[in-house]
């Protein structure tokens, strides 16, 4: 079996879009959650805040590949140039059949598909369509178009499940690679920011709507006063190598991804389990070869919302009590769905690399169903080595990596 290196990252964040900017702001407690002015016209939409990318160029991109992308492709792709710069992977090595590409997104990009909708509404029929819409708006839009943008020619994987579709992204990489099936994978996800998204979890009772005018007070994972999840945007990705062949070409080296699970509750389609997120994070102890008291720190998927943020305390308080740090990075982010898995490995690299532990944005008073954990609510500055990121989605689908310093 093969080792897992990380040799590159690249992130468009509501708090960022380099990993040094988004870091200042982890460091400095500063929310990216904002006002939505155009949510404004949505009839009966209630929830009006979210978090919004920025401060891109979108033309860093051949104007060609561009042509078939939507916003979360064009992130996605951003992610992916920045990855494979900071990896120093030759063009020759990314346009080969060595290197594959795990990336996903929620659906097509929701703005396209409104476009087409709202066309064929106007037209009565198909005439307004254009020859893109599809490669926009088809499910694998984000892999297929960074793929295309790339040369890449070895597999393209495109895992579609909400919340945990990066974290899978990874953890399929990471088997691919493990398993000498490639040398190289470009791992990631990405959804774009659009009022459907925000609308479906507000009739689900699952958005904030309390805190409208003060956007930065939410969302509280396990805070006693969370109130729902607050809907985002962005994107990530992360370069995969075998060690071997990054060690061998003097690359830089982030980490190491040691282990990787994925399960389904087989339960409930919104309604979480405890007893399948850990049996999700056993596995991927199990798969690293790793006891959980070598883990220094676990990052929480936690949304804010009711149900999901004390299913995930239960799971938590049965594998390792209060004895492990734990913090949700969402209260920076907002939950940015498809790229949540993704960015948090990300926050969790930077962690590790400069040995500190940030703690849950808004996290003021603990929820006593969330308790009997270790819930960090200060800095705190120690060795981070080995960490645990979970992301867990609709219809149970529950996914855990294991990352490591070197």
């Amino acid at each position: 079996m093969k080792r897992v290196a990380i040799t590159g990252m690249g992130i468009i964040s509501p708090v960022g879009n380099t990993k040094e900017e988004v870091f200042n702001c982890l460091l400095d407690n500063r929310s990216g959650i904002e006002p939505i002015k155009s949510w404004e016209r949505i009839k009966d939409l209630k929830t009006r805040i979210a978090g919004r990318c920025d401060g891109y160029n979108a033309k860093r991109i051949n104007r060609k590949d561009r042509r078939t992308m939507g916003s979360m492709a064009i992130m996605a792709a951003l992610s992916a140039l920045d990855a494979v710069s900071m990896s120093g992977l030759d063009k020759k090595i990314i346009s080969s059949s060595d290197t594959g590409i795990a990336m996903g997104s929620t659906t097509g990009s929701g703005k396209i598909i409104e476009k087409t909708f709202n066309d064929f509404l106007k037209a009565g029929g198909i005439s307004m369509l254009e020859g893109t819409t599809f490669m926009k708006i088809m499910n694998h839009s984000v892999s297929a178009n960074v793929a295309a943008m790339l040369k890449t020619k070895g597999r393209v994987i495109s895992p579609c499940c909400a919340c945990a579709t990066s974290t899978q992204a990874i953890g399929e990489g990471f088997e691919i690679i493990k398993n000498g099936y490639q040398k190289v994978m470009i791992c990631g996800g990405a959804d774009e920011l659009h009022f459907s998204t925000a609308g479906i979890f507000e009739v689900l009772h699952a958005t904030s709507k309390n805190y409208g005018d003060l956007p930065s007070r939410t969302p509280r994972p396990f805070d006693i006063a969370r109130d729902g999840l607050v809907v985002s945007e962005g994107a990530g990705t992360i370069i995969l190598e075998e060690y071997d062949h990054a060690k061998n070409r003097g690359a830089v080296i982030f980490g190491e991804i040691t282990g990787y699970s994925t399960c389904c509750d087989g339960e409930h389609m919104t309604s979480p389990r405890a007893e399948g997120m850990l049996r999700c994070m056993k596995g991927a102890l199990k798969s690293a070869g790793c006891a959980i008291n070598e883990i220094d720190y676990i990052n929480a998927h936690a949304t804010g919302t009711k149900l999901g943020d004390i299913a995930e305390s239960q799971a938590i308080k049965m594998l390792c009590g209060d004895t492990i740090p734990v913090s949700a990075t969402k209260g920076f982010t907002g939950h940015t769905l498809a790229a949540s898995g993704v960015m948090e490995a990300i926050f969790c690299l930077l962690m590790m690399e400069h040995n500190i532990i940030i703690p849950t944005l808004n996290l003021e008073n603990i929820d006593p169903d969330c308790g009997g954990v270790f819930h960090v609510q200060k800095k705190i500055h120690q060795p981070v080595n080995k960490v645990m990121t979970s992301n867990f989605a609709f219809g149970g689908i529950n996914a855990t990596l294991i990352l490591k310093k070197l």
